[in-house]
């Protein structure tokens, strides 16, 4: 018979939360806000040896394009949910939409002045995406071996 220590519980903005799904929550977000930037430093690489400059260029603005913006709504969701000072989720929204609205105007830039291959951007874009993906994945193989064990 096998027995499993009990469950702790951390205070949350809703309540509180199991202690293990913080640590994994902690976890996801180091590894995508690291994969980020490994990622686009690879894709920008890769399309420096094998692309025109403005494809490896586009690689590269959409990525930084996307991995500040992950960056900074991660601390906008974090200073609106820890407490004691939580935000109205109308300001998260508010800042959310501001930030759209600033890359989608500088994504325009880029492509209406020419500075960048749109496929070039496209596939910059996609850095955050891959980096969710592999987190997801680690993690899932994490607990798939825990309880294989």
């Amino acid at each position: 018979m096998r027995f499993e220590k009990a469950a702790t519980f951390e205070p949350h903005a809703n309540g509180l939360i199991r202690a293990d799904t913080v640590q994994i929550q902690q976890r996801i977000l180091s590894f995508v806000t690291r994969a980020n930037w490994v990622i686009l430093a690879g894709a920008t690489a890769v399309g420096i040896a094998v692309a025109p400059l403005d494809f490896a260029l586009g690689i590269l603005c959409g990525g930084l394009i996307v991995t500040i913006n992950f960056y900074l709504l991660a601390n906008t969701l974090r200073r609106a949910l820890t407490p004691p000072h939580l935000a109205s989720h109308n300001a998260v929204i508010a800042k959310y939409y501001l930030r759209f609205l600033a890359s989608a105007f500088v994504i325009f830039l880029l492509i209406a002045g020419g500075v960048v291959n749109p496929l070039g951007l496209v596939i910059g874009l996609s850095v955050v995406v891959v980096s969710i993906i592999l987190a997801t994945i680690r993690e899932v193989k994490k607990i798939i071996f825990k309880e294989a064990v």
